[in-house]
């Protein structure tokens, strides 16, 4: 079996990671820095573990050089990513995340030509954020390769989020979206544009949120206008009209709190039963300057199974030696296909 790290395996997400690691042929070292959670989960899966703060540089260098690989799955990623990709320079050590963060793609896209030097690949957003979208745009961006306009959605339908998720949502609570204009990331209002998307087996209503291909897709098609949405009832994107009207309380640390203490009572994440019934569908479409379309789509596993499923795709690729070095996106090292390695993955159009 192949080794790799899984740094914040105690995680929803980490955890996932680690349990179907062996169905790939894949052994990881499963580390954190709470230790008790970290052994009871190596007891559990009798996997080896390591116990490390980000914040212990020297100790952090020694477990990263006994492995090739690290998954990193401790967020929220805009504290905990930089520490991580800056030790993975230092020990050679190539760098793979399930962040879905524009600010934290865009940060990570800073280290290239360190890794270039460095010969490892810093690979950001192996999961649902944001595998498919990525790889759908850049099958999109294929077939109209003049395109100079790019719109994704996706909705789940069925399924729930991780503490992880909802903390990051929760720490961006009266924060602005973002958008893609004449290749430059600009503020843009969470629910600026909401509309009906026919997602092939069914229309759900979407709004704009500030998704990580706002970054991402654009690296990978240098398409310069993008905008992505996310299936909501439409109800929510009438509330979020009003939300500019309360930014300034949503950003209040006591409220923030408030909300946080609500998410750690909640479930860690959807159960393998919720995460097995859930499914999630994927939209895209792309325009040229001449005014035509074209449309593709994606149907397959909910968001968790379709993380734990690509992250350890790249994770033997990887490990099989088949890399770019520099910053990547999962379509620009692999192409558009990737997606369809993933079990329950079908495209249409």
């Amino acid at each position: 079996m192949s080794t790799f790290l899984i740094y914040g395996a105690n995680g929803y997400t980490g955890e996932l990671i680690a349990r179907y690691s062996k169905s790939y042929g894949l052994q990881p070292i499963l580390a954190g820095r709470n230790k008790v959670a970290i052994e009871s989960l190596a007891n559990q899966l009798k996997l080896p573990f390591r116990i490390v703060d980000l914040s212990d540089t020297d100790r952090l260098h020694q477990v990263l050089r006994e492995v090739k690989v690290v998954v990193h799955a401790a967020g929220p990623f805009q504290a905990t990513a930089r520490a991580m990709v800056e030790a993975c320079l230092a020990t050679g050590t190539h760098y793979l995340d399930i962040n879905g963060d524009i600010a934290v793609f865009e940060l990570i896209k800073t280290y290239d030509a360190a890794a270039r030097k460095a010969g490892i690949m810093l690979l950001p957003g192996t999961g649902f954020d944001v595998v498919p979208t990525d790889c759908l745009a850049s099958y999109l961006h294929k077939k109209m390769p003049d395109a100079v306009s790019l719109q994704l959605a996706f909705v789940t339908l069925g399924g729930s989020v991780s503490h992880g998720t909802a903390t990051t949502v929760a720490s961006k609570l009266g924060e602005g979206g973002a958008r893609r204009i004449n290749g430059k990331i600009v503020p843009a209002a969470i629910g600026r544009r909401g509309e009906w998307i026919d997602f092939g087996e069914k229309k759900r209503f979407a709004m704009s949120i500030p998704w990580g291909d706002v970054s991402t897709a654009h690296f990978s098609t240098g398409i310069p206008d993008i905008e992505t949405l996310m299936g909501v009832p439409p109800r929510l994107y009438t509330v979020m009209k009003f939300q500019p009207l309360f930014n300034w309380l949503l950003r209040r640390s006591w409220v923030r709190s408030l909300i946080q203490q609500r998410i750690n009572r909640a479930p860690a994440g959807p159960s393998d039963t919720q995460r097995e019934a859930a499914r999630s569908l994927v939209w895209g479409q792309v325009s040229n300057s001449a005014g035509q379309t074209l449309t593709a789509r994606l149907s397959g596993p909910e968001g968790y199974t379709t993380t734990f499923h690509a992250t350890l795709l790249i994770v033997r690729k990887v490990l099989d030696g088949l890399f770019t070095s520099g910053y990547q996106t999962p379509s620009s090292a692999y192409g558009a296909d990737l997606v369809l390695e993933v079990p329950g993955m079908k495209r249409f159009g």
